[in-house]
């Protein structure tokens, strides 16, 4: 599976996303490559930060032909992922060419659910060339205990995207973790934060296995 994770709006935990959905990855036994494709770097300088051993390779490969370059990692893997550039263009672009599925974080917000527009937008177009190109929004850093989730699914649903069911809330064991350059699922295996992040991979991994996209 090669997964982007894209959304041109800032602050949506893009790169934290990446690093626990590969982490996951990689716990499950799955060779994994994390390719950081944000030419600001903050998949690299999370790994760059790793004291422990790593889970899987990060590169950087903020380029606009990603999806050439990719086809000569594929073989090595089972899983790769593309933390994405902070805007709709070129790059994002190729991000997507390069997918089996994007995922586009979106936080409970109406900024996002009206900055989505831009990345939706771009996915059609990529669907003229890759008419099994997979993508779903998924709810994240959504506040604990409050309804503004189950509304933000609403407002997204004008889209043709689904939502995936795992939503992930805004946690501090995510900001923590990731000043140790490791992730909730390796400092709170059993935790909840943990929990979301798993059921989020399980979703998406069932998402790519689908003969159809939705």
């Amino acid at each position: 599976m090669i997964l982007a994770i894209l959304n041109q709006k800032g602050g949506v935990g893009k790169t934290t996303l990446a690093v626990h959905i590969s982490t996951a990855l990689a716990l499950q036994g799955g060779r994994v490559l994390l390719v950081d494709a944000d030419p600001q770097g903050s998949a690299l300088d999370w790994s760059a930060c790793r004291e422990a051993d790593p889970l899987f390779p990060v590169i950087g490969l903020p380029k606009n032909n990603l999806h050439k370059e990719l086809p000569s990692h594929a073989p090595h893997y089972d899983h790769i992922l593309i933390d994405g550039p902070p805007r709709v263009n070129e790059l994002a672009r190729s991000a997507i060419m390069a997918s089996d599925v994007v995922l586009i974080p979106v936080q409970p917000s109406p900024y996002d659910v009206w900055a989505a527009k831009e990345i939706v937008d771009l996915l059609r177009e990529a669907a003229v060339f890759k008419e099994n190109l997979k993508s779903r929004f998924a709810i994240n850093r959504k506040i604990v205990n409050t309804a503004i989730g189950r509304d933000v699914v609403e407002a997204l649903a004008d889209y043709a995207v689904p939502v995936l069911g795992a939503a992930v809330c805004q946690r501090v064991a995510f900001a923590e973790s990731a000043a140790q350059g490791s992730t909730v699922l390796e400092t709170d295996p059993q935790g909840v934060a943990s929990r979301e992040i798993q059921k989020l991979t399980r979703e998406i991994l069932a998402v790519n296995t689908m003969e159809v996209a939705a």
